[in-house]
């Protein structure tokens, strides 16, 4: 995003902003000071960003959004809480270093109304976004992008060297409000109303809000009718393309200038499909894309240490959700571009040894075999339908109730691998 020259930062385009219903109101109705001609005491006690107080300045005229917005993420930031008191233990002796550490490194990310609806955040340098004019929906590049700029925004535009933007984007020219709603943004929707995280609660949007008939087969697509349901993959397991993961960032206060800092390793481009570490009935997919996140038991070691001492509670390959959807992709190109294929998949021997036991449950221990594997599977007897344990392998493993005993082939395969290829009928 490129600079803007100071005068652009701050010159109110009196004419334009007049027209507008915030223009009907007086300089001091928001921003307090005084209604003189003398520059000093015009701006005693001046109230730069009234939006900081929604419930003072916003609310009047905006009450629905302002009461939501409080407890949403852009205003809570409690996603970042989420992640970092279960690395922590949750540990109260610990709290204060955290939140030191917290306010110099990160507390800049929340952000008021007024940074998405008349100016730029201040954490990119702030200044308007035309001449104080209110607008509805925020410019994309110049306020949602201009945060969530290093991987969505570079992956969603095409930034990314060699790497195409998101289709619905370079093709369809959708912006982010498109899916994600003014409702959502403000926190006012079930699933975002106090979220702890940006993936609790039910998955919305979701692609087959659009693309329905993905889900219920009705588009042709053989892979869909396979695949679609949502019971094994996501969808971007095959419509996503490669995607930024970062290594080990560390946080400090620089000696020369006083100033906090971070520094990470290495950022690097990946596709790697992992087991869901967050499977649930919202989002009940066995496989999802898994992106590497730059976290290290020692990140916060400048503020302490033994921050987290519960570092091996969450994976560092997370849950992602990549935006930078294509119709075609390497994976999707054949059955065998993905059955089969150890490259794509997210196997130990790709996990730092340091970091297995934090990555147990994203791990794939066994690729999917060849589509022939599948097809040729005998399926279950209708009565495992009644059975209220996964745990195939305790019976099929010696025969128990003179059930089939597994192939020697099978052995290296676990519970969940079974019902992937072994159907109810």
């Amino acid at each position: 995003m490129a600079p803007l020259e100071p005068w652009e930062k701050v010159l109110v385009d009196n004419e334009a902003f007049s027209e507008t219903d915030h223009g009907k109101l007086t300089c001091i109705q928001c921003h307090g000071g005084t209604n003189v001609a003398d520059k000093e005491q015009a701006h005693t006690d001046m109230v730069l960003d009234p939006s900081s107080q929604p419930d003072v300045y916003c609310a009047e005229c905006h009450e629905e959004q302002t009461s939501a917005y409080a407890d949403s993420l852009h205003n809570t930031q409690a996603g970042y809480w989420t992640e970092i008191n279960t690395r922590n233990g949750n540990v109260p002796e610990d709290h204060p270093a955290l939140e030191e550490m917290f306010g110099n490194h990160c507390a800049t990310c929340h952000t008021t109304c007024g940074e998405c609806h008349v100016s730029q955040p201040a954490n990119v340098g702030g200044g308007f976004f035309d001449g104080h004019v209110f607008e509805m929906n925020p410019p994309m590049t110049r306020s949602c992008t201009a945060c969530h700029g290093s991987r969505v925004g570079n992956e969603f535009l095409g930034k990314n060297e060699g790497i195409p933007g998101d289709v619905h984007f370079r093709e369809a020219r959708m912006n982010c409000v498109k899916c994600h709603t003014g409702v959502d943004l403000h926190g006012m929707t079930e699933e975002t109303a106090s979220a702890t995280h940006r993936l609790s609660g039910a998955e919305d949007p979701k692609c087959t809000d659009c693309h329905e008939d993905v889900a219920n087969g009705a588009d042709g697509i053989q892979m869909h009718a396979q695949h679609g349901d949502g019971a094994e993959i996501s969808c971007q397991v095959c419509h996503s393309v490669t995607y930024t993961s970062c290594d080990s960032c560390h946080v400090e206060v620089s000696e020369k200038s006083g100033n906090p800092i971070f520094e990470t390793q290495a950022t690097y481009t990946t596709f790697l499909i992992g087991r869901n570490p967050l499977q649930s009935d919202d989002r009940p997919y066995k496989y999802v894309p898994v992106r590497h996140v730059p976290v290290t038991p020692n990140s916060y070691e400048f503020y302490g240490d033994d921050l987290m001492t519960n570092f091996d509670a969450l994976p560092t390959w997370v849950y992602s959700t990549p935006h930078n959807i294509q119709l075609d992709t390497p994976q999707n190109s054949s059955c065998e571009a993905c059955h089969g294929n150890p490259e794509i998949f997210l196997t130990a021997d790709k996990v730092r040894e340091e970091e297995l036991i934090a990555n147990e449950t994203v791990i794939v221990k066994t690729v999917p075999g060849n589509v022939d594997m599948f097809l040729n599977a005998m399926l279950q007897p209708s009565d495992h339908s009644e059975l209220v344990t996964n745990s195939c392998v305790s019976c099929h493993l010696e025969g128990i109730r003179n059930s089939p005993v597994m192939p020697e082939s099978h052995i290296d395969f676990e519970n969940d691998s079974c019902t992937g290829c072994h159907k109810l009928p």
